[in-house]
């Protein structure tokens, strides 16, 4: 399952260790309370266990709700939470090395800042 592609997708980690019993509707809900998003914005959602051996990533893909979840067989995931509970956010690729049990995720950055695009001025020929 392909999870973004883009820049213009964004990614969310739940500041707090949750509780991956939850399905659709209670991280619908951690996202719309917790998070104070728009669940069916089309960005992606990242939720992680207090173990850090788990995680599910929510996404709205146009037609409904999506669930990924992987569990890690051995080690865990880097920790996002921070003392302030401070919304993390990252790029598509910083969440796939996530995904993968990358440990510099969330410490340091990864991707490259976005490039702002800045508007050319006309010239003007009289």
């Amino acid at each position: 399952m392909m999870l973004g592609t883009s820049r213009s997708v964004r990614v969310w980690a739940y500041p707090a260790p949750t509780d991956l019993r939850k399905g659709y509707n209670g991280l619908f809900g951690l996202v719309k309370t917790g998070l104070r998003r728009d669940p069916m914005s089309g960005d992606l959602f990242l939720f992680v266990n207090r173990r850090r051996n788990g995680c599910k990533v929510l996404v709205w893909d146009g037609t409904g709700l999506c669930i990924f979840q992987k569990r890690l067989e051995r080690g865990c995931f880097a920790s996002l939470w921070r003392g302030d509970g401070q919304t993390v956010q990252l790029t598509t690729s910083e969440l796939a090395l996530f995904i993968e049990g990358c440990a510099l995720v969330g410490r340091r950055a990864l991707s490259p800042a976005a490039i702002e695009p800045i508007p050319l001025a006309m010239d003007r020929v009289a």
